[in-house]
């Protein structure tokens, strides 16, 4: 689970002029708009115009950047704690719950399915602000309460058959009592985060990006609270009983601004292009016709740390362990890529409802740029100080020197994988933003688990835990080239030679960051320093290379950074 979630606040484009009169969509411009003619609501801030999404992309940044500390915080006092020995992956056999169930019913299933329902809906309100009963609040009569009682009803199951989850996800675990009960209480996720995927999903589309964002920063609030009070009676299991608490924290902050959501029936700005929304007369059931697809895309991916760990668990105690700190650190980047994606998803739903593909395909192509160049960046920082970076972080109490070398060693093989993770979680939005029914990201999941799970069988022998996170990486790049390849025939699109030779050149320069910055952590003693240096010459190798290579959107990154560093030295003066 991506959970240890400061992204650059202008990353969104600023609304351009208007394209010349008799333009037809403004050409191929990247300005995410298509070059269209802005309507006077868009000119003065509204939810598709370039201002509005960054206030909301630097909020959102700021909320995960708080969630990520926290995040990270969270897991130096379980590695403080309890070191990386049998009760920590005790603990961590049960932690698969909650990151299948944020996997399914927050970061993917959930929001790929309502964010299209509640957007045609509300395109809906916008082209009828009149019709009787109102389409947002039919939807939310006929999906929520049936969410409601099946997600209390899988809860309950999950209680009821914790034994067998256990022997089922880990075989020959030394301590399985302590990972049952550890299961029992971390299965109450499965109620909480699916009504909280649940809100977050309804207010994005509603254009309301603060409260979504701040669940993991109330979550892992929960979990490090309740370890630091109750560990000394509940040993490892306050951390389960944290899990469980953090998720009733996750649906406390979106609830109110919900229901005031709700209640408050004003017809909400979309851009039309004429044609009106497709689907205007259906009704809200459209959502359920995505279950099938979606669900399996999202179990296929999160299923990914299940083979993980089934391959680990025969490995020496602290494998898992040492396969959870170090993808929970390496994939930092690729979650702060995906923030933009996040605020963009239903633009590009709201384009799609309204039949307006180019502005669609404008936006996607921009965003995906935009979410390469970030984890990129940050992967070349991964492997160039990874030894730097888990000494500062972890490094202390039970973690000792020999577990940061281990979880150094996996952090970079994972990092080959992040520019893939990033690209299947930005397209996946692509391929459900018309709220149509498509097994081919399904498809393409699952032939990336079959590859990841036949390689690390093999791998595991030669490599051991390293082969497991070399077979992770295999199997998500081969999974991102397949969904790039097929998603203008499926959904958006995109121009594949555009989004291809652009990411070429940003891998390109990447790998020569990596190098300038492994060659300076190498050269200052210090870890703190060191990696503190190594990220300055990675991001400044990074930037020349890209700009030099003319890689899309680093000029935007260029000018943002000049205009940044312009207005600090006046302010200076």
């Amino acid at each position: 689970m991506s959970d240890t979630r400061h992204s650059l606040p202008a990353v969104p484009p600023q609304s351009p002029p208007p394209s010349p009169a008799g333009a037809k969509g403004g050409g191929r411009g990247r300005d995410g708009t298509g070059g269209k003619t802005r309507t006077g609501a868009e000119g003065r801030g509204s939810f598709t115009s370039g201002r509005f999404l960054a206030r909301a992309a630097f909020l959102t940044a700021l909320l995960t950047a708080a969630g990520a500390l926290l995040g990270l915080v969270r897991d130096q006092t379980i590695a403080h704690l309890y070191g990386a020995g049998p009760d920590t992956d005790a603990f961590l056999v049960a932690w698969t719950v909650p990151e299948v169930a944020a996997t399914l019913l927050i970061e993917d299933a959930m929001a790929l399915i309502l964010v299209p329902a509640f957007s045609l809906a509300l395109a809906r309100r916008a082209t009828a602000p009149v019709l009787d009963p109102d389409p947002v609040r039919l939807l939310v009569r006929s999906t929520l309460p049936r969410l409601f009682l099946a997600l209390g009803a899988g809860s309950a199951l999950l209680v009821a058959t914790a034994p067998w989850v256990v022997a089922l996800l880990a075989p020959g675990l030394p301590e399985p009592g302590l990972a049952v009960d550890c299961t029992r209480l971390t299965a109450t996720c499965a109620f909480t985060f699916g009504m909280a995927g649940y809100c977050s999903a309804a207010l994005r589309a509603h254009g309301s990006f603060t409260a979504p964002a701040m669940i993991y920063v109330a979550y892992n609030a929960g979990i490090i609270t309740t370890m630091l009070l109750v560990r000394d009676r509940w040993g490892v299991r306050a951390a389960a009983a944290g899990v469980a608490i953090g998720g009733a924290l996750m649906v406390l902050v979106q609830a109110p601004l919900l229901w005031r959501r709700l209640r408050a029936r004003r017809p909400v700005d979309v851009t039309t292009t004429g044609q009106g929304p497709k689907g205007a007369g259906g009704g809200p059931t459209v959502a359920l016709a995505l279950l099938a697809p979606v669900i399996v895309f999202a179990l296929s991916r999160q299923s990914q740390v299940l083979i993980e760990r089934f391959l680990a668990a025969p490995l020496p105690a602290g494998a898992i362990s040492h396969l959870n700190y170090a993808q929970k650190v390496a994939q930092i980047p690729m979650t702060l890529s995906m923030m933009l994606c996040t605020v963009t998803f239903p633009v590009v739903a709201r384009a799609m409802a309204a039949g307006d593909t180019e502005r669609a395909r404008l936006r996607v192509e921009r965003d995906l740029a935009l979410a390469g160049i970030i984890v990129l960046t940050g992967a070349a920082t991964v492997v160039a100080c990874a030894p730097q970076i888990i000494e500062v972080l972890f490094q202390r109490g039970a973690f000792d020197p020999a577990d940061t070398a281990a979880t150094a060693d996996v952090m970079r093989v994972y990092a080959l994988g992040l520019l893939g993770h990033t690209l299947v979680g930005a397209l996946v939005r692509c391929y459900f933003s018309a709220a149509r029914p498509l097994w081919f990201p399904a498809f393409a999941m699952l032939s990336g688990l079959a590859l990841t799970t036949g390689a690390g069988a093999l791998l595991v022998q030669v490599w051991g835990v390293l082969g497991i996170a070399a077979a992770n990486a295999l199997g998500i790049t081969v999974t991102a080239a397949l969904m790039l390849y097929r998603v203008g025939r499926h959904s958006v699109p995109v121009s594949l030679r555009f989004m291809t030779g652009g990411l070429v050149k940003l891998a390109a320069a990447a790998a020569a960051a990596t190098g300038s910055g492994w060659l300076c952590g190498a050269l200052v003693p210090s870890p703190v320093l060191g990696a503190m240096a190594a990220c300055v010459v990675v991001g400044a190798v990074f930037l020349v290379i890209a700009h030099a290579l003319r890689a899309p959107e680093t000029d935007t990154i260029l000018r943002f950074l000049t205009r940044l560093l312009t207005r600090k030295l006046a302010h200076v003066r």
